[in-house]
């Protein structure tokens, strides 16, 4: 008996959450707007980011390389150019990525 008292309990409580969590999930008309605002920002930096990630690899390699066997400019600069189109292919993937999700999300610029 006392496990059906424990099931209508826990029942309970899973709807007091449920109701809980679908009050706090009411947002501000503004949120979807700002919060477009911050994922460019990011998609923005994460390009950025992959593109002197790629550099400065390249650059490390190439540093190391010549450092090690003596030779400076031989190694470094094939390498940077290296890191340069790695970071370029990167960044393409990135955008190709963004492309596939965009059309899944409506856009607000056909107001006017």
């Amino acid at each position: 008996m006392s496990d059906s008292h424990d099931d209508d309990d826990h029942a309970a409580r899973m709807r007091a959450l449920d109701e809980r969590l679908a009050k706090l999930k009411g947002k501000p008309e503004e949120a979807p707007h700002q919060e477009s605002h911050y994922s460019q920002a990011q998609v923005a930096w994460r390009m950025v980011i992959e593109l002197v990630a790629g550099l400065a690899i390249g650059f490390g390699i190439g540093y190391g390389l010549d450092t090690l066997f003596g030779t400076m400019p031989i190694f470094l600069i094939p390498f940077i150019f290296l890191g340069l189109a790695a970071g370029v292919k990167t960044m393409l993937q990135t955008a190709k990525e963004l492309q596939v999700k965009q059309p899944d999300e409506p856009s607000g610029d056909d107001e006017g």
